[in-house]
């Protein structure tokens, strides 16, 4: 799970990386005002308006619609896995709260993916559905965490149409073997069908979905147990397995460091696992923590940082808020807590 830091600085830190994506623009006045930003040289989604372009075919066939044009809503510029492959590191955020709301705010904020949490957050397949669809409104991908590694759960979530899938608490090359086999029709693997009505396929509508999906789909496993990381190099060599997304909380806990993440022995078994990966061939994947901060990750080879969680940042936010009410009670002045900015104009531009 991810780490949930008790004050603003690790929000301030996350966001302040994200605002300084590629060095591009960001995307609202909140992100550019942060002051003291960390440079994290990583690449900002760039937003842009998609228009559906359906066009009929010549006079014989006018009542035939173009099958591709007409499906191209359902596919992101540039996907996930091509982006990878392109030697890009993405950063993104974890959402916990299920919130249509909140999932579309994140998109809109230029996060390079979304990972909806049914492991660790309170929502199933029917309230990640409407989290999907409002990330795709702003064409942000997504990735679906599982609650468990099992072939229905996957199936289930495979047919909402992710560009990802995590798999939680992969311990073993023959783990990660069925859990891609989890994410493969038959032949090549057990995944049940139903493409013709899915929400993956365009309900149907994409004709060439069987084609493609396997090309297009990021499996993602996790290694987060002292049993799982000793076989990061194997697990990131299993033909189908993309990613390899490091669990450090739950790693720790296996350890017997659950309230110390960032325990000498913990951070070396962390590296002994990272190198795995890598030698493996899999893409490193991670999240960012108190005291193994968004650079870091990138600088040791990760290409998927996840720098927050959306119940994080509005803990930290609604805390600080009522900290400086309270100060500005005891101060008698909102001028006193927030310096010398009007207190209307500062709430406004935050």
């Amino acid at each position: 799970m991810p780490a949930l830091s008790t004050t603003g600085s690790a929000t301030t830190t996350a966001a302040s990386s994200l605002a300084l994506l590629n060095h591009e623009k960001p995307a609202s006045k909140l992100l550019s005002s942060l002051s003291n930003s960390v440079k994290f040289p990583l690449n900002f989604k760039t937003l842009k308006n998609r228009k559906l372009s359906i066009e009929a075919k010549s006079a014989t066939s006018s009542s035939n619609l173009s099958t591709t044009n007409a499906v191209s809503a359902f596919s992101a510029p540039s996907s996930l896995k091509s982006r990878l492959q392109n030697g890009e590191t993405l950063y993104g955020i974890f959402l916990l709260s299920f919130s249509p709301a909140i999932a579309e705010i994140a998109g809109l904020s230029g996060y390079d993916f979304a990972v909806v949490d049914m492991e660790h957050g309170p929502g199933g397949i029917t309230d990640a559905l409407h989290c999907l669809r409002a990330l795709a409104a702003n064409q942000t991908p997504a990735i679906l965490r599982l609650p468990e590694s099992s072939p229905t759960w996957a199936k289930k979530a495979l047919d909402l149409g992710p560009q990802g899938i995590m798999f939680p608490m992969i311990e073993s090359p023959k783990m990660a073997r069925k859990a891609v086999s989890y994410c493969r029709f038959p032949p090549e693997g057990i995944r049940g069908s139903a493409h013709t009505v899915v929400r993956a396929s365009g309900y149907g509508i994409d004709e060439g979905y069987l084609s493609n999906y396997a090309d297009e789909l990021l499996i993602m496993c996790q290694e987060e147990s002292e049993e799982g990381v000793k076989k990061a190099e194997e697990i990131s060599a299993v033909d189908g397995v993309d990613c390899v997304q490091m669990g450090p909380l739950d790693l720790s806990a296996s350890m017997g460091y659950l309230w110390d993440p960032g325990h000498k022995k913990v951070r070396e078994m962390m590296r002994e696992a990272e190198k795995g990966v890598l030698e493996g061939g899999a893409y490193l994947c991670g999240f960012a923590m108190p005291h193994d901060g968004p650079i870091n990750l990138k600088t040791r080879g990760y290409h998927m940082v996840s720098g927050t969680v959306d119940l994080g940042l509005f803990r930290s936010a609604a805390v600080d808020d009522v900290r400086k009410f309270k100060m500005s009670l005891i101060q008698g002045c909102d001028d006193e807590v927030g310096g010398s900015k009007d207190g209307d104009e500062k709430y406004w531009s935050e």
